[in-house]
C-alpha cells in the first residue's frame, strides 16, 4: 500500500483530465482600412508592431502639466477605480484559498471531559463525595484528550490544480478588469478636459465678438445721430450684441458641467475643483497606431476576455475530474489520560492512519449537467472574447476614420473663415460708405462667427477623437504587465 501510494504521488501531476487550454482564433485583419492622417503614417511600423507605441502615461504626448496633474488623481481617487482594485485584491486571495486544497489538512480540539456513572452499592463505600451509606453512590470520570486530525485529498485527477489555474486565471481577469477601468477614467478625463477647453476657446471667440459688435453698434448709433441710418440698423446692431452676450453666458453652463465631471472622475467633490480657463488652440498630437494584430495584446479589456475564457476552460477539467474517484489519506493521533499530569507521557499516545477512496454510482445526471454547464460558460466566454476583438477594431477604425475625416474638414473649414472675414471686411467698408445697409453687414458677421465656432467644434472633436483612438489602442498597456501565475 505505501508502494502504491508514493506511485500516486508521484505520477498523480501527469493525470490531469479536462482539455488544456488554447487561445481561441479571433478575426484580426492583416491591416487597418481606415489610413491614419499624414502626420499619424510615420507611426505606421508594419515590421515592428510595438516600435514607438505609447508607453505607460499616454495622456503625456499631449504635453499639459494641468491635464497630467488630474489624470494622476484617477488611480489614487477614483472610487470606481478603487472598487475595481479591490476586487481584484478578492481574486488573489481567492487563488490562496484554491491552493491550499494541495496540502493537507492538521486540525485538533483538545478536551477536557468530566462524567458520573451511577452504581448501586451495598453496604457504605467510599467515593470521591466521601463516605456515603447504602444505595446509590456517583463516581466521577474524567478525561483529557489532545487529538490531532490529519486529512489531505491527493490530486491524482489535477481537479485541485485547475480549480488553482481557473482562480488565477480569474485573477488575472481581475486585473486587466482593474486596468481597463482606469483606462477609462482616465480617458474620460482627457475627454472633457479637451471639450470644457474648446468651450473656452468658444467663450473667447464670443467675448471678443462681443467687443467688435459693442463696436459696430457705437457706429450705427453714430451714424443715426447723423441721419445716414435707420432706427433698425440700431436696433439690429443691438439685438446681434445682446444675443451674442446670451451665447457667451450659456457658455458657462456647459463648462461648468464639465468641470464638475472632471472633479468626480478625480474623486473630489465639484467644490474642490477649479480649472484655470485656456482656449485649446493646439491640434492633436500623432498616435502611434501598429499592425491590427498588436491591439490584442495592447488593450486589458481583450486580455480580461481572454483570461475569462482560459479560466473557463479549466473548469471543463475541474468538472471532468469530478467523474473519477477521490483518494484521501486520513489519521488521527494525539494523547490521552484521565490524569492531567500524565497527559503528555508516552504511554499516553494514541493514533490511527490509513486511505479513503470515493465514488460516485449514481447521481441521476448531476455530473454530467455540470459538464455541460461549463462547456456551455466556456463557449459564451469564447464568443465573448471575439466579439470583444472585433469591437476593438471597429473603435479604432472609427476614431481613425473620425480623425482623417476631421482633418479634411478642419483643412476646409479655415479656408471658409478666411473667406467669412474677407466677405465682412468688405461689407463693413461698404456699409461705412452708405453702399449697403447693415443687414448686410449683419449676415456677414454672423456667418463669420458661425464659421469661427465651427473651426473651433472641429478642433476640439480632433483632440476628443486622439483620445479616443489613444483609448482604442489600449492606451499605455501591454498584456505582459498582467501578474503571473
Amino acid at each position: 500500500m505505501r508502494r502504491a501510494l508514493l506511485a500516486l504521488l508521484l505520477f498523480s501531476p501527469a493525470c490531469m483530465v479536462g482539455p488544456n487550454y488554447k487561445r481561441p482564433p479571433a478575426p484580426v485583419p492583416p491591416a487597418y482600412k481606415e489610413q491614419p492622417p499624414p502626420e499619424f503614417k510615420e507611426y505606421m511600423r508594419q515590421a515592428t508592431p510595438m516600435e514607438g507605441a505609447i508607453r505607460g502615461k499616454w495622456w503625456e504626448v499631449y504635453h499639459d502639466p494641468a491635464l497630467n496633474a488630474l489624470e494622476e488623481q484617477v488611480s489614487i481617487s477614483n472610487q470606481n477605480v478603487l472598487a475595481a482594485e479591490a476586487q481584484y485584491r478578492e481574486a488573489r486571495a481567492a487563488v490562496k484559498v484554491a491552493r491550499s486544497a494541495l496540502f493537507p489538512t492538521l486540525t485538533t480540539a483538545p478536551t477536557a471531559n468530566y462524567s458520573s456513572i451511577s452504581t448501586n452499592l451495598g453496604a457504605g463505600v467510599v467515593s470521591s463525595g466521601g463516605i456515603v451509606g447504602g444505595g446509590a453512590a456517583t463516581a466521577i470520570r474524567q478525561t483529557y484528550t489532545l487529538p490531532f486530525d490529519f486529512s489531505w485529498e491527493l490530486d491524482i485527477w489535477g481537479g485541485i490544480r485547475r480549480s488553482i489555474a481557473a482562480a488565477t486565471d480569474t485573477a488575472q481577469t481581475s486585473a486587466a478588469d482593474l486596468e481597463n477601468a482606469k483606462l477609462s477614467y482616465q480617458a474620460a478625463v482627457a475627454e472633457d478636459y479637451f471639450a470644457m477647453h474648446g468651450l473656452d476657446a468658444r467663450a473667447k471667440l464670443l467675448a471678443d465678438s462681443v467687443m467688435l459688435y459693442q463696436q459696430s453698434l457705437d457706429l450705427t448709433q453714430a451714424r443715426f445721430r447723423q441721419g445716414v441710418a435707420a432706427q433698425t440698423d440700431v436696433a439690429l446692431a443691438q439685438t446681434q450684441l445682446e444675443t451674442t452676450r446670451a451665447q457667451l453666458i450659456d457658455v458657462g453652463v456647459q463648462r461648468s458641467a464639465y468641470e464638475h465631471a472632471i472633479a468626480i472622475l478625480t474623486g473630489r467633490p465639484p467644490a474642490e475643483l477649479t480649472i484655470p480657463e485656456v482656449p485649446w488652440i493646439t491640434p492633436p498630437p500623432p498616435v502611434p497606431v501598429g499592425v491590427p494584430s498588436a491591439l490584442l495584446q495592447r488593450r486589458p479589456d481583450i486580455a480580461a476576455a481572454e483570461r475569462a475564457v482560459a479560466a473557463a476552460n479549466e473548469e471543463i477539467g475541474v468538472a471532468t475530474a469530478a467523474y473519477y474517484p477521490t483518494l484521501t489519506l486520513t489519521g488521527v493521533a494525539g494523547l490521552e489520560s484521565s490524569l492531567f499530569q500524565k497527559l503528555f507521557s508516552w504511554s499516553s499516545h494514541f493514533w490511527s492512519a490509513g486511505p479513503q477512496a470515493a465514488e460516485t454510482i449514481l447521481d441521476f445526471g448531476r455530473r454530467r449537467g455540470t459538464l455541460q454547464e461549463t462547456q456551455a460558460a466556456y463557449d459564451f466566454a469564447a464568443a465573448t472574447y471575439r466579439q470583444t476583438v472585433l469591437s476593438a477594431f471597429q473603435q479604432v477604425e472609427d476614431n481613425l476614420a473620425a480623425l482623417r475625416i476631421l482633418d479634411r474638414e478642419s483643412v476646409a473649414e479655415d479656408a471658409a473663415v478666411k473667406a467669412a472675414q474677407q466677405s465682412l471686411d468688405l461689407t463693413m467698408a461698404q456699409y461705412r460708405q452708405g453702399l449697403v445697409d447693415y443687414i448686410n453687414v449683419l449676415t456677414a458677421q454672423t456667418v463669420l462667427l458661425g464659421n469661427q465656432a465651427t473651426a473651433i467644434g472641429i478642433l476640439s472633436s480632433r483632440m476628443v477623437a486622439s483620445v479616443m483612438l489613444i483609448e482604442a489602442l489600449g492606451g499605455g498597456w501591454d498584456a505582459s504587465q498582467l501578474p503571473h501565475r
